[in-house]
């Protein structure tokens, strides 16, 4: 059975609601290269279709908070209903997308399908503290219901391999940059960097480092009970590639995110995975440990 999706809103420099769109339905390509995020139709048209989609379900329907702006993701992402609220997607879809990454305004959007038990992908940073993501857990109807990430945290790029840990040898430091804000895209290198910790590690020291209200950016250090030590820098405005370099005992290694298609397709493949399976595919831990961390930086 293929699943149907809602996507759900639009938030200001984000291009989701278009590409994980098109990674299920495929796209129009005069259309598409309307989107005003030139980096998605580049990315896009590099793939195969319709092999590159995901065959096990379909986006059916979208609203956002401007019905020109839906009827245009409609027509680029081949997306069958434009809905004038967005609960009128409860009963016709199977699970929903809500592509905002501007995390204050989640919980009013997911409210209402986490009620009535649909599975709900909420994009990346769930919240911005503890208590905001108390709150989206306290409306689970069961345990994974909810899927957040960021996608990076299944980049392949940012992943470190056994080969990579024996050369390393034991790992000391991990550095790891990103463009933007701390708020929205810290969560980016947060994510990739626990995936190279040991699971259930856990903070131990937390220090800011930096942050800066008008640029948004902003600096953690974070001290693990393993020793290993991190630090995570949201540069604002400065130009930089997201990238992560990892220290060890017997050398160093830099990873750099490029591929931004495989990891949204990845993110994706687990939300439905999680669906079909009746799996817990976003951890409750994982994602309290990277709230944890993001709530510390904004402060």
């Amino acid at each position: 059975m293929t699943l149907k999706l809602g996507v759900i809103g639009s938030s200001e420099g984000n291009g989701h609601p278009y590409s994980w769109s098109a990674i299920f339905n495929g796209y129009d390509a005069l259309e598409m290269e309307k989107c005003g995020y030139p980096v998605i139709p580049r990315y896009l048209e590099q793939q195969h279709w319709p092999a590159s989609q995901i065959k096990e379900a379909r986006v059916t329907a979208i609203w956002t908070q401007d019905i020109a702006l839906s009827r245009h993701i409609a027509k680029a992402a081949k997306i069958e209903h434009v809905v004038a609220c967005y609960t009128d997607m409860i009963g016709q879809v199977d699970a929903v997308l809500l592509a905002r990454d501007d995390a204050y305004n989640h919980l009013q959007y997911a409210e209402p399908f986490l009620r009535q038990g649909i599975p709900t992908y909420i994009d990346k940073p769930i919240a911005l503290s503890i208590n905001d993501l108390d709150r989206l857990y306290a409306l689970e109807q069961y345990s994974g219901q909810i899927f957040t990430c960021s996608a990076l945290r299944y980049s392949q790029q940012l992943a470190l391999t056994k080969a990579d840990r024996q050369s390393l040898g034991t790992i000391k430091q991990i550095a790891a940059f990103t463009p933007k804000s701390w708020s929205k895209y810290a969560v980016h290198i947060i994510e990739p960097v626990l995936n190279m910790l040991s699971e259930g590690d856990k903070p131990v020291e937390m220090t800011v480092l930096s942050a800066d209200k008008d640029s948004g950016s902003g600096s953690l250090m974070v001290r693990w009970g393993s020793g290993i030590q991190t630090n995570f820098f949201a540069l604002g405005d400065v130009q930089t590639s997201i990238s992560i370099r990892v220290f060890g005992t017997s050398g160093w290694k830099d990873f750099t995110f490029t591929d931004s298609f495989s990891a949204f397709k990845a993110a994706l493949q687990a939300f439905i995975q999680g669906i079909s399976d009746k799996k817990v595919m976003s951890d409750k831990a994982f994602n309290t440990t990277v709230v944890q961390l993001l709530e510390r930086g904004c402060q």
